[in-house]
């Protein structure tokens, strides 16, 4: 099952509501389950280097079933995932990259996020999330 793209417009709807909460530019990224570009907002001004981090961000998200900043705990020197950002043309092991999982535990897609701090940047994305789905994602056997 891929994201559709009424819930990925709803997710960056609310992405993009949230960034301006926050007072911030981002970059917002939505992908299908196949990785794929499903949905894209760059808000004004947001950097241009944020471009790659949020689509990046979606795809490790997804590519690994749990959130980047999840993934960032188990790749620092001597975790059991240290270097998996050289993988797969480039991951991004920081927040604001988030898993899609419906309420049957499905998952169709990721959100990703970049442009502010990785603080911000998880918010965001987790308010996209949300707005379609839920944060708790079926039990892994890498996730702490």
């Amino acid at each position: 099952m891929h994201v559709t793209i009424a819930q990925a417009q709803k997710i960056v709807e609310a992405s993009r509501a949230k960034a301006e909460a926050l007072n911030t530019q981002m970059c917002i990224a939505v992908v299908d389950s196949g990785g794929n570009l499903k949905a894209f907002y760059r808000m004004d001004d947001a950097w241009v280097g944020s471009i790659d981090i949020s689509h990046k961000k979606a795809k490790t998200a997804l590519f690994f079933g749990m959130m980047t900043g999840q993934i960032g705990q188990l790749s620092q020197p001597n975790g059991p995932l240290y270097g998996i950002e050289h993988s797969n043309d480039g991951l991004i092991t920081f927040p604001g990259g988030i898993p899609i999982v419906d309420d049957d535990g499905v998952m169709s897609g990721a959100v990703g996020v970049s442009g502010s701090t990785v603080e911000n940047d998880h918010a965001v994305a987790e308010a996209g999330v949300r707005a379609v789905g839920q944060i708790e994602l079926p039990e892994h056997p890498w996730r702490t």
